[in-house]
């Protein structure tokens, strides 16, 4: 199938046509959701970190300022940015604005340095990056800078710092390299008129795994992730009441979507940003703010349960555990709803789109033993052998995917592409798994580039 401009594999139009008649998708941008959901919920708690507090109206406005700064610094539609942000108000603030700027982020978790930033400002042709001036002892500002040097696309450098705190850079500079560096606070101005948008171009970019170790680009359409978070919502029962915990880097898949920070502002719940996910930066803000529902892996809930009595928060507000990555082992899965006092719901996620989950209305022997059925009805799974032939339920497979959210290929990566996808569109995860008479999916590990929790690229 051809490519689009954009270097992306499209869906065929039957599978348009279906996912349109199911209503999958319905043509609306993830930041123009955005417009509609601060109109809804205004003046509710949208972000919070720390002791910073975010309305929905004060989110949306700032986005509208934030997008035109991006406009007036010479960012244009169909141009690409590298965003490595921690969990920050500025994270959730930058990637709707750069949408809305028709421009697509693309995700960096914060642990990449020189080498693997510049393969992606490389692979993507980014113009732009956004990140912390220094963090944890790190100077990704210089780090930029000698990307920018690299040349040839990135011109454009955008320093976060933490409220109260100087940048050793001051102000707008530039560089002999003719690289422009701006604080990110200064990206500001007027909000311009609403662009138009189609919600089937590319919203922003995931990371995933590689079979030679080497991050694949994952292009993520405005349609097919509203489709996955809003149904993520729906199946865990999100409403404005919830109180979401972003433990995870939020540029995860997981914690951005599954239904994550997208899927609890789409209901006008309130997503509480932390730093990191260990029991004593987290349970306390549990108690705090009453966080109703979170994720984590299974190393990240296995200290949460371990630590719950010497940190002695109370956590009798969260009525849902998410636990991705890899199956939580059994013995710290049935502690779960004893000593945290919530249902446990097992996730398979990936950045290509895949997902499976386990229903709050499960037994508990689903749920403490598999990753549950998937997200959608009109998602297909399949378990092959080495010969492409479907194996009997119980009997390991490599599990193949395809559906609204799952794209048809990887950003230029055709040689590989061609392996990892078959003809009439099933995503070869590489990933071993089997299915349980009942339906449901246990992810064994991997048959290509390692173990099943690090097919996402990790955080």
């Amino acid at each position: 199938m051809t490519p689009l401009p954009d270097g992306r594999t499209p869906w065929p139009e039957e599978f348009v046509d279906r996912y349109w008649a199911a209503g999958h998708w319905r043509g609306n941008t993830l930041d123009n959701l955005l417009r509609g959901w601060a109109l809804q919920y205004g003046p509710r708690t949208a972000l919070v970190h720390g002791g910073t507090r975010v309305t929905y109206a004060q989110l949306n406005r700032r986005v509208d300022r934030m997008a035109a700064g991006f406009r007036l610094l010479d960012l244009r539609p169909g141009q690409r940015a590298v965003v490595q942000l921690p969990n920050v108000p500025e994270f959730v603030v930058t990637v709707f604005a750069l949408m809305r700027a028709g421009v697509a982020p693309v995700f960096c978790p914060l642990p990449y340095r020189a080498s693997e930033v510049s393969r992606l400002v490389r692979v993507t042709e980014a113009v732009g990056y956004v990140g912390p001036s220094t963090y944890e002892g790190f100077d990704h500002t210089a780090m930029a800078a000698g990307i920018a040097t690299q040349g040839p696309f990135l011109r454009r450098v955008f320093t976060y710092e933490e409220p109260g705190a100087e940048s050793p850079y001051g102000g707008f500079t530039t560089d002999p390299s003719g690289c422009h560096y701006v604080p990110l606070g200064s990206v500001d101005a007027p909000p311009a008129p609403a662009r138009a948008t189609s919600a089937d171009q590319v919203a922003f970019f995931l990371l995933s795994g590689g079979t030679d170790g080497a991050p694949r680009l994952v292009p993520r359409t405005h349609d097919d992730y509203a489709c996955q978070a809003r149904a993520a919502a729906e199946l865990v029962s999100l409403t404005e009441d919830d109180v979401y915990l972003a433990a995870l880097p939020a540029g995860s898949t997981f914690a951005f979507g599954c239904p994550g920070v997208v899927g609890t502002l789409s209901v006008g719940g309130t997503v509480v940003l932390a730093a990191d996910p260990e029991p004593a930066a987290c349970l306390p803000v549990v108690e705090r703010e009453r966080v109703t529902l979170t994720s984590v892996d299974p190393g990240a809930a296995r200290r949460w349960l371990d630590a719950l009595s010497s940190v002695g928060a109370d956590v009798s507000s969260l009525r849902l555990l998410q636990v991705g990555g890899a199956l939580l082992p059994r013995a710290d899965a049935e502690r779960v709803g004893p000593e945290l006092g919530c249902r446990l719901q097992q996730v398979f996620s990936m950045a290509e789109g895949p997902l499976t989950f386990t229903r709050p209305a499960d037994p508990d022997e689903t749920v403490f033993t598999t990753q549950g059925r998937p997200l959608s009805p009109d998602d297909e799974l399949r378990l092959v052998d080495a010969f492409g032939e479907d194996v009997p339920d119980g009997e390991p497979g490599e599990l193949l995917a395809r559906g609204p959210s799952v794209p048809r290929g990887h950003l230029r990566t055709p040689d590989e592409d061609a392996r990892a996808f078959t003809p009439d569109g099933w995503f070869r995860t590489g990933t071993l798994a089997r299915r349980t008479p009942d339906g449901d999916l246990v992810v064994t590990g991997g048959i290509r580039g390692g173990t099943a929790e690090n097919r996402e690229a990790a955080p």
